[in-house]
C-alpha cells in the first residue's frame, strides 16, 4: 500500500465538567490522503502558510515514523475539510490523528491504538479530543504516568447535539491564559463530582443528570469572558428547549444538548444576533478515524 485515504471526525472537548478529559465525536469530517514518496515532503490543497514541517499532520506522522524507524517521505492531499478552523471543533486533532494513523497504516500498523493515542497526545497537549478523533463516541481519559488511559462509551439515540459557531475566534492560548492558577476546593470537588457521573449521564441520556453533569466552575465562567454576547445566545438556547449550553473546547463554537433537534428554531432565533451564529445540527460518531475505500 503506497497511499491511504482516511477520514477523522469532528470532536468537542470538556462537556461542561470534564475540562481536558472528556471529549465526544461528531459525524462532521476533515479527509485526507497520505501518499508515500521518494523524497521529501508536499502538500495539496493545503494553504501556504501551513505547507511545512510544522503542520500538525506532517509532524504527527513523522513522529510515528521515526518511532517504528520508516521514511517520513510523504505527499499530503487535504481532500476535503469539512471541520471549522479554530472553533473548538477539534480541527487540530483530526490533523494530529490522521497523520498519526496514516503513518501506521501506510507501514503495515506497528503500534496499536494506546502506542498511537500517546503519541497523538504528547502533539496536541491533552486527550480530550483525539481519544474520541481516534476512537469515536465519547471518551474519557487520564494521563498515568505518561501512559495514557481511555475508555469509549455509548451515547443514548435520545440527546441531540447542536454545534452554534460564530463568525469570531478564540484562541487556545488566549482561552487558556484567562484561566485561574488556583481554584478553590469546593470549585474541584464540584466538577469532580460531576465528571463521575458524565460517562453513565450520556450513555443513560437521564435529562435530570445530563443538565447536572454539564456544569462546570473551573473554566467556563471565565473563558465566556472572552465570547461577545454568549449571554444572549445561551438564553435563547434555552428558550428553544435546551438541556445545557456549554463551551465546546476552547471556543469559540457553542454546544447544546436537547432531547429533540432544535436546530431550525435556533436558526431563526439566532437570526438578528449579531456576529452570525450559525446552526449546525451534529449526530454522534460511533467511529473515530476511518479509512475511506474507493
Amino acid at each position: 500500500m503506497e497511499k491511504i485515504k482516511i477520514k477523522v471526525p469532528a470532536t468537542s472537548a470538556n462537556l461542561g465538567s470534564g475540562f481536558d478529559c472528556v471529549g465526544i465525536a461528531f459525524k462532521l469530517y476533515n479527509v485526507f490522503e497520505f501518499e508515500k514518496t521518494e523524497s521529501g515532503l508536499s502538500f495539496e490543497g493545503c494553504a501556504q502558510k501551513y505547507a511545512n514541517e510544522n503542520n500538525l499532520a506532517y509532524k504527527a506522522y513523522r513522529a510515528v515514523c521515526e518511532k517504528i524507524g520508516e521514511s517520513s517521505n510523504v505527499k499530503i492531499k487535504f481532500c476535503d475539510t469539512g471541520v471549522p478552523v479554530s472553533r473548538g471543533l477539534g480541527s487540530s486533532a483530526t490533523l494530529i490523528c490522521a497523520g498519526a494513523y496514516a503513518a501506521n497504516a501506510l507501514f503495515g500498523k506497528k503500534l496499536n491504538y494506546s502506542e498511537i493515542l500517546e503519541i497523538c497526545t504528547e502533539i496536541e497537549g491533552h486527550p480530550d479530543n483525539v481519544a474520541p478523533a481516534l476512537l469515536g463516541s465519547l471518551c474519557a481519559s487520564v494521563s498515568d504516568c505518561g501512559e495514557i488511559k481511555s475508555v469509549k462509551f455509548p451515547v443514548s439515540k435520545n440527546l441531540f447535539f447542536t454545534a452554534l459557531i460564530p463568525d469570531f475566534e478564540v484562541s487556545t492560548s488566549e482561552a487558556r491564559a484567562v484561566l485561574p492558577k488556583e481554584i478553590q476546593r469546593t470549585d474541584a470537588i464540584y466538577n469532580m463530582s460531576r465528571v463521575a457521573l458524565l460517562p453513565y449521564a450520556f450513555s443513560s441520556g437521564y435529562p435530570d443528570l445530563i443538565k447536572a453533569v454539564t456544569k462546570d466552575k473551573i473554566h467556563e465562567q471565565y473563558r465566556k469572558k472572552l465570547f461577545k454576547n454568549v449571554s444572549d445566545v445561551e438564553k435563547i438556547c434555552y428558550g428553544c428547549g435546551a438541556l445545557t449550553f456549554n463551551i465546546s473546547g476552547a471556543g469559540s463554537t457553542c454546544l447544546c444538548i436537547s432531547l429533540e433537534d432544535i436546530s431550525a428554531e435556533l436558526s431563526q432565533e439566532l437570526a438578528g444576533i449579531e456576529n452570525e451564529w450559525r446552526v449546525v445540527p451534529l449526530e454522534v460518531s460511533e467511529n473515530g478515524v476511518e479509512e475511506i475505500r474507493e
